[in-house]
């Protein structure tokens, strides 16, 4: 009996530690983007319903915190701060940040009328189109090189709202807009009466990988690493479609 008590309290402290282990929570900013991201959607949204599964997955949890998009970055790319990234975020270089693994595809067209669809086969004949855009937004390379060069013709605005007015009262051709981006929009209130007009053009600018950029420091790189081993235990699709499915 003295020896199997021995064994028990032996056993127990160890017991005990795993049994208390508190998970870790990686913090990270983020913005309204629906149905990718934001604070009212459900399950906050497509990609960080990916990002949590993949933490889960590896017994941590994820905080989220939103903000406009500019503050959305400068906050993940302060050295003291509490958050060690952001997303979901378009893969570009740079030495401030590293990036996961995908976390989901953003497919990238142009909203256009159903009546007066555009005809073009290469990204310079978009040239001859006023197009909207949305501004600090990165969309293709060699459109956003066009811009910079003046060749193309856009106008700017801060929200994606906007350019869907615009694209259907005849003020511009088409604007840039991520295709579940658009469709979630036609579904609200105030935009639903639009949706019978527009359509996505039958060209796709590109196919973008969404990612979680970490900081580039030791911490974000463990956590790089940590979430890229859950990230490969998870439907990635599946998680993506059910949180689709479910926005409103």
């Amino acid at each position: 009996m003295v020896r199997w008590c021995l064994i028990v309290m032996l056993c127990c402290p160890v017991l005990i530690g795993v049994s208390t282990t508190k998970a870790d929570t990686l913090k990270l900013t983020s913005l309204l983007w629906p149905p990718y991201s934001g604070e009212l959607l459900v399950e906050q949204g497509a990609s960080i319903a990916v990002a949590r599964a993949a933490l889960k997955v590896m017994g941590h949890q994820l905080e989220v915190d939103f903000y406009p998009w500019s503050r959305t970055v400068k906050l993940a790319s302060m050295p003291h701060s509490d958050y060690l990234g952001y997303f979901p975020e378009y893969y570009y270089e740079n030495e401030d940040f590293i990036f996961s693994k995908s976390i989901g595809v953003s497919p990238l067209g142009l909203v256009e009328q159903k009546a007066h669809p555009m005809n073009w086969n290469v990204i310079e004949d978009l040239n001859r189109y006023t197009l909207g855009v949305v501004k600090d937004y990165v969309n293709v390379q060699a459109f956003d090189s066009m811009v910079l060069s003046g060749k193309q013709p856009i106008e700017a605005v801060t929200f994606d709202e906007h350019n869907i007015k615009k694209v259907a009262a005849g003020r511009i051709d088409a604007a840039v807009m991520d295709v579940n981006v658009l469709h979630y929009l036609l579904k609200q209130k105030s935009l639903r009466p639009l949706a019978d007009k527009l359509q996505i053009n039958r060209h796709i600018l590109a196919n973008k990988p969404l990612y979680i950029a970490f900081r580039n420091t030791e911490e974000g790189h463990r956590w790089r690493d940590i979430f890229d081993q859950g990230l490969a235990q998870i439907d990635v699709d599946k998680v993506i479609e059910a949180a689709l499915y479910n926005q409103h």
